[in-house]
């Protein structure tokens, strides 16, 4: 899980930078292109957790923990 927490340090160092790109009234253009970086770096972070845990409870046959998962990914 080193990875995941490195990811979303990552992620947390852009929304950073986002937000005094917005405190210092940048340029629209790049401010939106950063929140599509931000938001993509989670998205990717979120895929891998996602699979790393559907994968975690297929090989332990555990349909519970699957159904769990799958109406957490339904909400969104």
């Amino acid at each position: 899980m080193k990875d995941v927490i490195m990811r979303l340090k990552r992620v947390a160092g852009q929304v950073e930078g986002l937000q005094r790109m917005i405190e210092r009234e940048e340029e629209c253009g790049q401010i939106i292109t950063q929140f599509q970086a931000a938001k993509a770096a989670l998205d990717n972070t979120f895929s891998l957790v996602l699979h790393r845990n559907l994968k975690k409870c297929l090989s332990h046959d555990d349909p519970e923990s699957v159904e769990k998962i799958l109406k957490l990914i339904s909400k969104q």
